[in-house]
């Protein structure tokens, strides 16, 4: 568990120059609940991952970031980490899959990162061996660092400033440093609330192996939720989440697509596949009843993809 400690230092550090992000409720009659929406597509880089990559940049000494820094990521975390990089006036270069989204290769070209496009499978080999040949400045894990993780657990401190009575979390799980770093700070000051991770069914490894009791792998069908799903659970976050997490709650790729939708029509508010999973199993009554914050992480979804799925004519995939 990430000490509280570190993650209020951590909230102290990103002050002024992260956005407190608004909590707001989605008004829909017929819910289950009552339905709060955490806006972290509202950080300048359009994610939360802009608080777990200042934090471990901060946190790093001069000399850490002499030659640079890197990571490996399909997207937020590329611009998270690219958006500090330029604030602080270091070089950064960025292993993204060769199926990342345009909208996020194009942001993290406007914030001048270096990209070097591989193979999903090469890719998803960088989480574990956290190295690349040619690379040799800071690596920061896209999930599993505590740095990152303490960051991450900020958006915790907020919720509960805005809505102390909070029953459940619900935060997309993709390696699992967004809902395991938020868990940390709630198991410390707000033991009853529930905190549950969140996927897609198409790449939900989480769920069968807390089942199993230990990582399973799964067969991975990429779709339009590009910000979280995995073929597997990495075995030290595996430890993370079956400590700190309530459970595991999985939404089909309509229920996604139908969030989406719901959420631009109804709150007039953009989210990406990842950012919307929370608010479909939440809508759905997964979650329970009471009041259930939905962390939208993100709101990086191209254009002609949200055409799509505002106009009805899309597939899932």
């Amino acid at each position: 568990m990430i000490p509280l400690a570190e993650i209020e230092a951590a909230r102290k550090r990103l002050a002024g120059a992260i956005v407190r992000t608004p909590l707001v409720r989605l008004e829909l009659v017929d819910a289950p609940a009552e339905i709060y929406l955490k806006l972290e597509n509202l950080q300048p880089i359009g994610a939360f991952k802009l608080r777990g990559a200042g934090n471990a940049l901060l946190l790093a000494s001069p000399d850490q970031l002499e030659q640079g820094v890197w990571t490996a990521s399909a997207g937020n975390m590329a611009q998270g980490l690219a958006w500090w990089a330029r604030r602080l006036g270091v070089h950064c270069t960025v292993v993204l899959p060769d199926t990342a989204p345009e909208t996020k290769i194009a942001a993290i070209r406007r914030l001048g990162a270096d990209m070097i496009p591989v193979t999903f499978e090469e890719w998803h080999e960088v989480f574990r061996t956290r190295t690349f040949a040619g690379l040799d400045g800071l690596h920061v894990h896209a999930f599993s660092d505590d740095a990152v993780m303490a960051g991450n657990g900020t958006i915790a401190l907020e919720i509960l400033e805005d809505l102390p009575e909070v029953d459940a979390i619900v935060a997309p799980y993709g390696g699992g440093g967004l809902s395991c770093g938020i868990a940390s700070a709630i198991r410390a000051l707000s033991p009853s609330c529930r905190v549950f991770a969140a996927e897609v069914a198409t790449a939900a490894p989480l769920a069968p192996s807390l089942e199993a009791g230990h990582p399973v792998q799964v067969d991975y069908t990429p779709s339009f939720v590009d910000g979280i799903g995995s073929p597997e659970v990495f075995p030290e976050m595996f430890e993370l989440a079956r400590e700190l997490l309530d459970g595991v709650l999985v939404a089909e790729l309509a229920e996604v697509e139908d969030a989406v939708r719901l959420l631009a029509e109804r709150a007039r508010v953009v989210a990406e596949g990842a950012g919307a999973v929370p608010v479909a199993l939440a809508r759905s009554g997964a979650a329970g009843t009471g009041k259930v914050v939905c962390v939208v992480s993100g709101g990086n979804i191209d254009a002609s993809k949200l055409a799509e799925i505002l106009g009805g004519s899309s597939s899932p995939m």
